[in-house]
């Protein structure tokens, strides 16, 4: 793992805490949707850009090497920042070597398929970064808040998320899954800015005031889905999002401690063309 100075690297240490370990039970009023660690703003930004050519740097090994791929999944609240990390974050790499897949209500043909068709058909394969923008995990969230399924259908599905994930990774596809928590009062402002600009009046949905006035059965489903689905081989990390500056360097952070821990080493030159000479 490369370092720049101290602050990097106990920040890469500093992260972990975010992550939910196996097992854990999981209430998220004790997490808080503001802090910002060790941080200033001044320091994020300046480590963000760090940590984004880093990322591009590890994500040509990944592409080099072929041998694992990553799969970053983003859930939150409206206005959580989701499209905030792809633009900010992700962009860092090489726009060849991952692919955005943003899931939508699901179409009638998903819906006459099992909950996980349309989601795994857009896994990455080896070499390669995918990265959900809403995920398999709406249907144990939407699914179980809005009684779009019967209670024994949604339950039985926590299972199958951890089997499938488990196979993700069994081939080799290191899955990491973020949950952008923000507080109701800081995403009350982002609506209200979303309302107040016409640059973004696309982006709102009369459904998001819906959801906001379900705020607590959100909260619960979530943190169900924390405690069901966060494991060694695919963690959930709780991110503070208050702050978008702090959001954007720990999701940065968690990748590349991610990407470097596969220990990759850029592939040395095929034997067969060692005695070759460009004239």
């Amino acid at each position: 793992m490369v370092f720049v100075n101290d602050t990097q690297e106990s920040f890469a240490d500093n992260v972990e805490k975010y992550r939910v370990q196996p097992g854990a039970c999981v209430t998220l009023a004790n997490y808080d949707p503001r802090d910002t660690g060790p941080l200033r703003k001044k320091q994020a930004k300046s480590l963000l850009k760090t940590l984004g050519k880093r990322l591009n740097t590890l994500q040509e090994l990944l592409y080099a090497t072929e041998e694992h791929a990553l799969l970053v999944v983003l859930q939150g609240m409206d206005c959580s920042g989701k499209d905030g990390v792809i633009k900010r974050v992700i962009s860092a790499m090489n726009p060849q070597g991952f692919q955005v897949t943003s899931f939508k209500v699901p179409t009638p043909e998903e819906l006459a398929h099992d909950f996980l068709w349309r989601v795994h058909r857009r896994t990455p394969r080896r070499g390669m970064v995918g990265v959900f923008n809403r995920s398999h995990y709406e249907d144990v969230l939407v699914g179980r808040v809005e009684n779009l399924v019967p209670e024994s259908r949604w339950r039985k599905r926590y299972g199958a998320i951890r089997d499938f994930e488990r196979i993700l990774a069994e081939d080799g596809v290191q899955v990491v899954k973020f949950f952008l928590y923000i507080s109701p009062e800081e995403q009350k402002e982002r609506l209200e800015d979303r309302l107040a600009d016409s640059t973004e009046h696309w982006k709102f949905r009369a459904g998001d005031l819906d959801t906001r006035e379900q705020w607590d059965a959100y909260m619960s489903a979530f943190e169900a889905a924390f405690e069901e689905c966060s494991t060694e081989q695919a963690p959930w990390y709780v991110v503070p999002a208050d702050k978008k500056w702090y959001r954007d360097a720990v999701v940065a952070q968690v990748l590349a401690n991610r990407l470097d821990g596969l220990g990759m080493e850029w592939p040395a030159l095929d034997p067969a063309h060692a005695d070759l000479a460009v004239e």
